[in-house]
């Protein structure tokens, strides 16, 4: 699989960020880190990008990281930074 709408919670405005930072398959995620990935994508929209976007970001480098990935953690709302925090 390599379009990024194939990532659990990634719709096509996600899509279309991950794709205007550069990232245009899912391979392209491996080794990213999202916290980074957010802040470019606050910078190039020139305000501030709601949070959930960021736990969309880090389930998305999770996925496309992980060959069997646990069914909890393709939730994006299981990476809030009070669910990572515990």
């Amino acid at each position: 699989m390599t379009n990024l709408k194939d990532i659990p919670g990634v719709g096509n405005s996600i899509a279309n960020d991950l794709e205007n930072l550069g990232y245009h398959t899912i391979k392209d995620l491996v080794g990213e880190n999202p916290e980074h990935m957010y802040e470019c994508l606050e910078e190039r929209v020139g305000t501030h990008v709601d949070r959930c976007v960021l736990y969309v970001f880090r389930c998305a480098v999770y996925y496309a990281e992980t060959k069997k990935p646990d069914l909890d953690k393709l939730k994006w709302w299981n990476w809030s930074d009070s669910n990572l925090s515990s």
